[in-house]
């Protein structure tokens, strides 16, 4: 029996078999994924500024007994609404959105996530530095009959030495509760400004090269 002898056509069938499609590689796929993180922590952050309104759970204090930075609403205005949008544009470019379908509709619907990323990019960095800044100086509080940042000299070195943070007579606890929300929306922006980096890099590309997703029912 004679041997069969690779030859080039051999070889073009095990590069068109042994590579992945393009259309497992879509910038539209990539983009309904970063939209449907984006979304959840956008929600996070909304909750998370929510909370520090009302130290230890109760809404008795004012806007003389919390710190500015609880005010500034980092993350309800930066890190929730101004990224909840382009994590709903993202989610929309990844599938049939008002354009409609096929190269045209997908480029549209990029190019708005283009602009919507970069808008969600500066909330995030608007959340992330209000909630650092508040890390770092540390919360309003009431020691020896004194409301002020009694903190803020310490340059964040507090966040270490938990002995110091029952001089705050009021509110109660605030201290390690403006702590944990404030770290929690330094982690959630910082994953923000990743993800909505990751978008603005992506829909660029599928404005210039539209979604290599073919339409269903194609012949492959």
């Amino acid at each position: 029996m004679a041997q069969h002898v690779p030859d080039d056509n051999d070889r073009d069938v095990w590069y068109h078999t042994s590579l992945p499609d393009a259309s497992d590689m879509c910038t539209g796929k990539c983009a309904r994924c970063l939209g449907l993180s984006l979304i959840p922590l956008s929600l996070i952050c909304i909750v998370a500024n929510a909370l520090l309104l009302v130290p230890d759970g109760k809404t008795t204090w004012t806007n003389s007994n919390l710190s500015l930075q609880v005010w500034l609403m980092g993350g309800f205005i930066g890190g929730g609404l101004m990224v909840l949008c382009p994590g709903i544009a993202a989610v929309r470019a990844g599938g049939k959105g008002c354009c409609g379908a096929g190269c045209c509709g997908n480029r549209c619907r990029m190019l708005r996530s283009v602009f919507s990323s970069a808008f969600g990019m500066l909330g995030a960095i608007y959340c992330l530095s209000v909630s650092g800044t508040g890390l770092r100086i540390g919360p309003k509080c009431l020691i020896n009959n004194k409301w002020d940042y009694h903190f803020q000299e310490t340059q964040g070195s507090y966040l270490r030495n938990d002995t110091l943070w029952d001089l705050c007579e009021a509110p109660p606890h605030v201290v390690p509760w403006n702590v944990t929300l404030f770290s929690l929306l330094v982690v959630a922006s910082s994953l923000e400004i990743v993800l909505c980096g990751i978008q603005l890099v992506n829909a660029t590309f599928g404005v210039l090269c539209g979604d290599c997703r073919k339409k269903e029912g194609a012949a492959h």
